[in-house]
């Protein structure tokens, strides 16, 4: 899994983000899912809709946010509500546009099976739409995709349940969700939510639910240290019975694997470590006494 792959075109971050909103992606998708596969690995894709977070610059430019006249577009969520200061006011989706993004969340899953990927996971976290949906902070509908918790999780049940399927019953289906919105207004996104929308998502033919949280504000930095959002992978865990994969400053070999040891998630997603070395993943396996079994062509560079 990596960063989010858009499901339209308007669902991009910047216009530099990749997607699988066309036919011709899944030609280009190819070559990179056969790599991987290749080195005895498996490669799921993370399909998503930045909504109103969408329409910025490039990350070397500040990723600002920009008008239709500076080479941007018109930005949809769940509400005409600018959840970060500095965005242009979204315009409110209606319900035809709702089901249209639905059948593009298939679509894109269509096309990423036809690509090679072993498992799709619908990102529905870090304040993009679908998270823009489920959060009464940016929901401010009163139609049946707002005001309740089970109007406002409809959006995202429905796709879930959609992309369920059209894909192959045994390929794996996860769904990231932000467990908390990291806010302190009566009616953000708590914790308590998260458990009734992680069985709503099991009953709805989700197969692992990413425990992440937040996206619509910047964390305190006080706030984050080693495993600090572990917990939410836990108690979705314990209460609700569906597989949970734990995120949050996970960087050690170690550490990553007391997590599963303790039954405290049942997948460890890492991320940014991978980023700042892209051998982690064999360092680590060496850490915990595991030969990397590598295509011979690597093995010397590596050893």
């Amino acid at each position: 899994m990596g960063s989010t792959i858009a499901i339209t075109a308007d669902g991009r971050s910047t216009r530099f983000d990749a997607g699988l909103y066309h036919d011709d992606h899944v030609a280009a998708w190819r070559p990179v899912v056969d790599f991987v596969q290749r080195q005895g690995a498996k490669i799921a894709v993370q399909l998503g809709h930045f909504g109103s977070k969408g329409s910025r610059s490039h990350p070397n430019e500040g990723l600002k946010y920009l008008s239709p006249d500076e080479g941007g577009w018109i930005t949809k969520s769940s509400s005409a509500i600018a959840p970060f200061n500095g965005m242009s006011v979204p315009q409110e989706l209606n319900h035809a546009e709702i089901a249209e993004l639905q059948t593009q969340y298939v679509a894109a899953a269509q096309r990423a099976i036809r690509a090679g990927f072993d498992a799709v996971e619908i990102h529905a976290a870090h304040g993009y739409l679908l998270h823009q949906f489920y959060s009464a902070i940016i929901n401010h509908r009163t139609d049946e995709y707002g005001g309740s918790l089970e109007n406002r999780t409809r959006f995202l049940r429905e796709t879930v349940q959609a992309v369920r399927q059209t894909i192959p019953a045994t390929m794996p289906l996860l769904v990231r969700i932000s467990a908390v919105d990291y806010l302190e207004e009566k009616n953000a996104w708590q914790l308590d939510d998260s458990v009734q929308l992680a069985r709503m998502l099991k009953d709805s033919g989700a197969d692992v639910i990413t425990a992440s949280a937040g996206g619509f504000v910047f964390l305190d930095k006080a706030k984050v240290f080693p495993n600090y959002q572990v917990p939410f992978a836990t108690r979705i865990k314990q209460e609700t019975g569906v597989l949970t994969a734990a995120v949050g400053a996970i960087t050690e070999a170690q550490q990553a694997n007391e997590i599963l040891l303790h039954e405290q998630a049942d997948l460890i997603v890492i991320a940014r470590e991978h980023l700042r070395n892209p051998y982690f993943a064999k360092d680590a396996a060496l850490a915990l006494g595991v030969t990397p079994e590598l295509p011979f062509q690597y093995k010397r560079a590596y050893l």
